[in-house]
């Protein structure tokens, strides 16, 4: 095996962990907290709750929550120009993925200056960034522990994945109670987000066994947890969509992604699309087209959302890719492209875009934008 890297924060995991992020700031030298929140994730009391925990610990803070899914370039630099304004220090980041990216975005202008454009693609990073400490508040996106920034380009259309080691979080606290707020779509989205991370981690040409164990774990918890955390909102079963989150956040940062985030940040650039719910559309043609390249591979997943193996490895794959459109209907959310895009005539638009997205570069069948074309035909 060639020599790899894997690479993820400190990582404080449990029920009530969320008192604990004054002290990690404080570790992290903060004087002047930067907050990055939103406001749904304010609407639930978790921001005051924050608050509460660092005032405990008598830190300061400034608050921004000009964020909203798919975050905009421009929030990022009003972001960055507010922290080099007040003179803030330590990043802090309470959301899902896009107050987490944001942050990022955040935290990468004040410390390298310039346009978060300057820095789309992989390893463009040049200076260290301000400490920063996450606390996811989905179970799904996993920026708080991943290498990955993504930031919608308004003047192009496009969400621009922005990788480096630099962009890990130094701590992530991730503190199973907050999801207990959730509303039932976004645990669904978050979920299968979670899901396509890990399938897509495990397949890629970079895989490792590092990466594989974390993606095959993810797999088969959110499997098992998933529906019963949705109809029950079982506390437990949360947690284990949690747990799952983590691993697939630290497969995916270290294995990169595929075809599907490809297209996923095609649409949610021009559509602007929540970005889980994009997943049930795309996943099981994604992995028809990916086959042909990892057979062995497709087979074991299948094994995972099957409970067991089939005749053959083939039949084994195939069955399992079934069952995965069976699951992911079972949530009666939209599993038709034509839900997402009305106009048809858009496809070979979303197909070029995607082309070019770096996510491509893991992925384990070569992809032209004829491919993607056919791939969203048949989802459509």
């Amino acid at each position: 095996m060639d020599v790899r890297k894997f690479s993820i924060p400190e990582i404080i995991f449990g029920r009530g962990g969320l008192r604990y992020a004054g002290l990690c700031a404080r570790r992290l030298g903060a004087e002047k907290v930067f907050l990055v929140s939103d406001p749904g994730v304010e609407k639930a009391g978790w921001v005051e709750r924050l608050m509460s925990v660092l005032a405990g610990e008598k830190l300061n803070w400034v608050y921004f929550c000009n964020v909203v899914s798919n975050p905009r370039d421009y929030q990022v630099e009003a972001g960055a120009d507010l922290y080099k304004l007040q003179g803030a220090d330590v990043v802090i980041a309470l959301g899902g993925g896009s107050p987490m990216d944001a942050a990022k975005g955040i935290a990468l202008l004040a410390s390298n200056g310039g346009l978060i454009t300057d820095y789309e693609g992989a390893n463009r990073i040049h200076r260290p960034l301000p400490p920063m400490l996450f606390i996811p508040t989905t179970a799904g996106s996993g920026s708080d522990v991943s290498q990955f920034c993504i930031i919608t380009d308004m003047k192009r259309r496009v969400k621009m994945s922005i990788i480096s080691r630099t962009l890990v979080p130094n701590i992530s606290i991730i503190d199973p109670l907050i999801l207990e707020t959730k509303t039932e779509n976004l645990i669904i989205a978050s979920a299968v987000d979670a899901l396509c991370h890990a399938i897509e981690s495990y397949i890629s040409k970079i895989a490792s066994p590092f990466t594989e164990s974390q993606s095959l774990k993810a797999i088969d918890l959110i499997v098992k947890n998933l529906k019963p955390a949705v109809e029950n909102r079982s506390l437990e079963n949360l947690e284990q969509l949690s747990i799952a989150s983590t691993a697939a956040g630290m497969a995916f940062s270290n294995a990169s992604l595929g075809m599907a985030h490809a297209l996923a940040h095609s649409l949610g650039g021009i559509f602007d699309t929540l970005h889980g719910m994009v997943h049930p559309v795309l996943l099981p043609s994604v992995m028809r087209y990916n086959y042909r390249s990892c057979p062995e591979k497709t087979a074991v997943i299948g094994r995972i959302l099957l409970g067991g193996r089939r005749r053959s490895e083939k039949s084994t794959a195939m069955a399992g890719i079934v069952r995965l459109e069976e699951f992911l209907h079972s949530f009666n959310v939209s599993v038709r492209l034509r839900d997402i895009v009305q106009n048809r005539e858009m496809l070979p638009v979303l197909s070029r875009i995607a082309e070019n997205d770096v996510c491509l570069l893991t992925n384990p069948r070569p992809v032209t934008w004829e491919d993607f074309l056919n791939v969203c035909r048949e989802a459509w």
